[in-house]
């Protein structure tokens, strides 16, 4: 187990601080055009849904949790929210693995373990083939029947996947040493950030996945301005946030951003980590579509995994510094759970992506228009159009 992560120990990267520094002072750079528009048909287009798997979930690297979702050696667990069956495996010495839960000998789906399980290996239910964490093909009832098998030729098939800045990346359709995609810019820019933030080092508080009526690119939009956060969130988290006060940048394909907090930043030293924490917080959009909030002292990983033009199931994963010890610290996170999960994204967000997508079901309405806080929308969109054009 690693030991909770403690901010004072750390410190912000030179980005984090340049963006905060932006809320700051006020200069952040400013999209030249205050208006812009996105059409209507990206989010409600099962043809370009198609298009999008495509080149987008089953080319691309995806996030597919933290870390801390496999914590320890010697365990497993299954996903199959990307349309592939993934098994998770981590060894006695900790390297995680991901491959397909399927048993070389037929086929048959090998787990079921939607949590982390203990095991030293993994026993086919059909005819008992047995693999170790590692992938690999460790006995055959029988072998007698199938004269010249070579075991190490029928490991498990296993798929690209890294882990970086406390997140496991993976490309859920592709297979590792024949087709494996470039991982630069999806664990390298970004990992000084979370490792700052001590993803690696926390604890999951929970987890729970929703289903969303909506396209996915509508749940992305509304963590790409903060233009709705003083209207949608007004009965909820509205009143800790100065409106409008943000800060952003790309990274390759990916966005981050910052949001100053009531109290401002004035007289804050920005390399105090836990009084930058304080006041700022930092929302990431790793493209494709997973979103990575920080608030002052707890993370929101939230993890899109597209099923249909109009559905989309969301992962929303909590971690705080360590696991709760006293009743006062479990009051005080299960609070936070049920304000964050519950309310902000399940009910608001999460609502009127919904709401977004049964309006531009009707056909009302050919685009989108969006006012210069809202920028980042079109950012993305461009990023998402320029992949579907290779």
């Amino acid at each position: 187990m690693n030991a909770p992560f403690d901010p004072a120990r750390s410190a912000p990267t030179d980005a984090q601080i340049r963006l905060a520094a932006q809320c700051r002072d006020g200069t952040a750079p400013r999209d030249s055009r205050d208006i812009s528009t996105v059409p209507a048909s990206v989010y409600t287009d099962a043809g370009r849904f198609l298009l999008e798997q495509a080149k987008l979930f089953h080319a691309l690297p995806v996030v597919i949790g933290p870390s801390v979702m496999l914590p320890q050696p010697g365990t497993a667990m299954t996903q199959d929210g990307f349309g592939a069956p993934l098994l998770l495996m981590r060894d006695a010495r900790g390297v995680l693995r991901i491959f397909l839960n399927a048993c070389r000998h037929r086929g048959t789906r090998l787990v079921d373990a939607p949590e982390p399980t203990e095991t030293p290996m993994v026993i086919c239910p059909y005819h008992a083939w047995s693999y170790g964490l590692d992938g690999q093909l460790k006995g055959v009832p029988r072998p007698e029947t199938f004269p010249g098998l070579q075991k190490p030729a029928m490991g498990l098939v296993e798929i690209p996947a890294r882990e970086a800045g406390g997140l496991i990346w993976a490309a859920p359709h592709r297979k590792a040493g024949i087709d494996a995609p470039d991982f630069t810019l999806a664990v390298g820019p970004l990992a000084a950030d979370f490792d700052a933030l001590g993803l690696g080092a926390m604890h999951l508080y929970a987890r729970r996945t929703h289903k969303v009526a909506s396209n996915w690119k509508l749940i992305m939009d509304a963590f790409l301005e903060s233009y709705h956060v003083q209207r949608l969130h007004r009965n909820s988290i509205a009143r800790f946030f100065e409106d409008g006060v943000t800060a952003g940048d790309v990274v390759g394909p990916h966005m981050r951003s910052a949001v100053a907090r009531v109290g401002g930043l004035d007289g804050v030293d920005l390399a105090d980590w836990p009084a930058l924490r304080r006041i700022v917080t930092y929302a990431y959009q790793l493209f494709p579509a997973t979103v990575l909030v920080a608030s002052p002292d707890y993370v929101n990983l939230m993890v899109l995994m597209p099923q249909a033009v109009g559905e989309t199931l969301v992962e929303d994963f909590m971690l705080i510094p360590e696991a709760p010890t006293d009743e006062k610290a479990k009051a005080h996170w299960a609070k936070s759970w049920a304000l964050l999960d519950g309310m902000v994204f399940g009910t608001e967000d999460f609502g009127a992506a919904q709401a977004g997508q049964r309006g531009l079901a009707s056909g009302a309405i050919a685009d989108l228009t969006l006012g210069s806080l809202e920028q980042g929308i079109r950012r993305f969109h461009e990023t998402v159009e320029a992949q579907l054009a290779r």
